[in-house]
């Protein structure tokens, strides 16, 4: 049972609240929230994206078991810790997926597609491409696009806008970059020890490129709710009311950066911060009333 346990915790149960916020913007954009086929697809792909995003967290943590033992956080997850034995983990990393595949291919050929896509990216990151430098970084934002791609690919959309990727690409990149940044910051001279490409980074060279990631998510964003082919959005432009909330979002992530030194794992900030947890709800709710309400008005 203890085995078990480990097993889910080395899946990140939490980490799939970041799955919650990337699969469900292409149903909620498309107004076809409400409509239960579609809706009940999306939940579909979101299960099996959580089944496959965790399948890609046990094969990292099975390639990172040295460096993980060194970690001082890290050490305490499964794998390195002992909990979740080595050929279990083994078992559970190609078991997982091919249930995960075998599932999709019966609910949607090019959910299937982008999730073996996904799998290969993430195999190819965790081996590879996580070693060298910028490419470590677009390969995680390119996973999180691949997110949307799989809430998108199972409905029949008719207004959903490419700068929705362009939004969540950017938005990803902000939340990798601000992760990384903490993590330089918190471990200092062993930041090398536990990631051989911290010394290809610096603290002015991410800063800079936390700047730029930041300015890029705010211009896109705006620019999706004033161009975005939604008939509502584009010819009342109500979208752009939004904005303030995305801004307050992005500039309450930097305070948590930057004053309260939080923010080396995104999820637990979601999970833990109440004014960014509030924002969000309402940003949400403005959106919904300007979709599904105002039309009917």
């Amino acid at each position: 049972m203890t085995a078990l346990w480990g097993l889910v915790r080395t899946m990140r149960p939490k980490q799939w609240t970041k799955n919650l916020l990337f699969v469900f913007p292409g149903i909620v954009f498309d107004g076809q929230l409400f409509d239960l086929e579609a809706l009940l697809l999306v939940i579909a792909a979101f299960f099996l994206l959580n089944m496959m995003s965790g399948s890609v967290y046990i094969i990292n943590d099975l390639a990172d078991i040295d460096s993980d033992r060194r970690h001082p956080k890290k050490r305490f997850r499964p794998i390195p810790s002992g909990q979740l034995p080595v050929r279990l983990a083994l078992i559970a990393g190609i078991t997982i997926p091919m249930l995960t595949l075998l599932t999709a291919v019966l609910i949607s050929p090019p959910l299937a597609l982008i999730l073996l896509a996904y799998l290969i990216l993430q195999i190819a990151y965790s081996f590879r491409l996580k070693h060298i430098v910028i490419i470590d970084l677009l390969t995680i934002m390119t996973g999180f696009v691949m997110r949307v791609a799989a809430g998108v690919v199972v409905i029949d959309v008719q207004n959903f806008s490419p700068w929705l990727y362009a939004c969540t690409g950017l938005l990803a990149l902000f939340l990798i970059v601000g992760k990384r940044r903490q993590e330089l910051v918190t471990l200092g001279d062993e930041a090398v020890n536990v990631r051989r490409i911290y010394r290809d980074y610096n603290l002015p060279l991410i800063d800079e490129m936390l700047r730029v990631a930041t300015i890029g998510t705010l211009i896109t964003y705006t620019i999706y709710t004033l161009e975005a082919p939604s008939p509502l959005l584009a010819e009342t432009q109500l979208g752009i009311l939004t904005v303030p909330f995305v801004l307050y979002g992005v500039f309450r992530y930097l305070y948590l950066i930057y004053v309260r030194g939080e923010g080396s794992a995104p999820d637990e900030v979601l999970l833990n911060d109440r004014p960014l947890q509030v924002d969000i709800v309402l940003f949400a709710l403005t959106f919904v009333v300007i979709l599904y309400i105002v039309p009917h008005l």
